[in-house]
């Protein structure tokens, strides 16, 4: 039996009906440059078996952060989960990849996404928070969009310390959802002007903490400064263990607070599906988009979970929602609420602790070495060295000695002047004095 039944006489009756001539004009959006070709490596016909092995011997080509010495970042990382995670998460009564469409019939599921809602507004400094999103880069462009409702101005100040993914992605809504966006370029050195770029037009100014290149700051005084002019604050972060430890962004004079909850109860997934937190003041909850679930009690008195607030497209008229946002990561925040629950307050500030020394030691190993720069003077759990060489053929030099020693700038601020010999680099508290040493010892060897 054929996979694929359309004969092409149905084909070109489809396309058709669509208005195009060919296959390849429904892509016509999607830049040449980013199109694959081909399945290059792929047999157009091969059976099952020899697909699995086919595949498998493709994955023995990786290097799994499980099996090195691991030091990649810049917005994933590598922490602990608790094999207790793994099976509460499995319970029928929490268990789910989605909020139902009959809510209060699913108490188990309101329940948890209540309690990771109180969470998240907690370790942010924030009043209130919603029950998730796709992932930090859609949040910080669902906070971008939700600042523009509230100021009814049209331009976004993005910071040259901002992730480049969530960069990319509020560009790509600004391009279709029609607003301006100022992105600085990327700032290593820490001195950008943020309010330099501001004007009467500007919405919010977006940026991150710790940014991009590990670096920590005290936002109170820009937040001062953009409420002077009328804007609001997002703040983002792509670490959400650097909570455990700094002083929280609602507490430095953020509006709207949104990241990446991965670190929590999710692996590195091979990229996904991740967890995107979200959290605002509360007068500015009728514009947050997604869902929020609320505590109540039932007709004798019983408490009880509602979703109190749907401002998503299936829930109400289209022209009337906050965002097309179609799930929340469900089983993502689960993961991320039962982490947190079993590690409580004190848990969670000694696992960043722990995380802060561990990015101590490598610091002060990596400065140690003759040729590099350590350009980070306060950092959580990552910095950025300047290498003598460019970083990528040092990070790939690295990973054939079975050390994965960072993220180069270059391959995340592609074709920007100036960084192709930093290195960005991350210590976990799965990261081993071994692991610092054959670091040391590679990178030693490599330069």
């Amino acid at each position: 039996m054929r996979y694929l039944p359309h004969t092409q006489a149905d084909r070109q009756a489809m396309l058709g009906a669509i208005g195009v001539d060919t296959i390849d004009a429904l892509y016509r959006d999607v830049p040449a440059d980013v199109r694959v070709g081909g399945f290059d490596g792929l047999s157009d016909h091969m059976g099952e078996l020899e697909v699995e092995r086919h595949l498998a011997a493709m994955a023995g080509r990786n290097l799994p952060a499980g099996t090195a010495a691991c030091f990649l970042g810049a917005g994933a990382y590598r922490h602990h989960v608790p094999a207790s995670v793994d099976h509460l998460i499995q319970r029928s009564e929490f268990l789910t990849a989605y909020t139902p469409y009959q809510p209060e019939i699913s108490q188990g599921t309101l329940q948890m996404l209540f309690e990771f809602q109180s969470q998240v507004a907690l370790i942010t400094g924030m009043e209130v928070a919603n029950a998730s999103m796709y992932d930090g880069a859609s949040a910080c462009a669902e906070a971008a969009m939700m600042a523009l409702r509230l100021t009814r101005r049209g331009r976004v100040v993005l910071s040259g310390g901002l992730h480049p993914h969530y960069r990319d992605t509020t560009q790509t809504m600004a391009r279709f959802t029609h607003f301006d966006v100022a992105a600085l370029p990327a700032n290593v050195a820490g001195d950008e002007d943020l309010v330099a770029a501001l004007d009467d037009d500007t919405a919010c100014v977006v940026v991150q903490n710790p940014d991009v290149f590990g670096r920590v700051r005290d936002l109170s005084a820009l937040a001062a400064a953009v409420h002077e002019r009328g804007a609001l604050l997002v703040v983002a972060f792509t670490e959400a263990l650097s909570l455990g430890a700094l002083r929280s962004p609602g507490a430095m004079g953020a509006d709207i607070v949104v990241g990446e909850g991965q670190s929590i109860g999710n692996g590195l997934n091979f990229g996904g599906p991740y967890l995107g937190l979200f959290a605002a003041r509360q007068k500015f909850v009728r514009q947050m988009p997604g869902r929020l679930c609320g505590q109540t009690t039932d007709a004798d008195g019983r408490r009880g979970f509602v979703l109190t607030l749907s401002t998503r497209e299936q829930h109400i008229r289209r022209d009337k929602a906050t965002s097309n946002i179609c799930t929340n990561s469900g089983l993502c925040a689960l993961a991320f609420c039962i982490h947190l629950s079993l590690l409580g307050e004190q848990g969670f500030t000694r696992l960043a602790q722990l995380n802060h020394a561990k990015a101590v030691q490598l610091a002060e190993s990596l400065e140690a070495l003759d040729g590099v720069e350590l350009l980070n003077q306060h950092f959580f759990n990552e910095v950025t060295v300047r290498l003598p060489r460019p970083a990528a053929g040092v990070a790939d030099a690295l990973a054939a000695r079975n050390v994965l020693g960072g993220v180069p700038a270059s391959r995340l601020f592609a074709g920007a002047d100036g960084l192709d010999d930093l290195l960005i680099l991350a210590a976990t508290e799965t990261n081993t004095d071994d692991d610092i040493a054959a670091l040391t010892t590679a990178l030693q060897e490599v330069l």
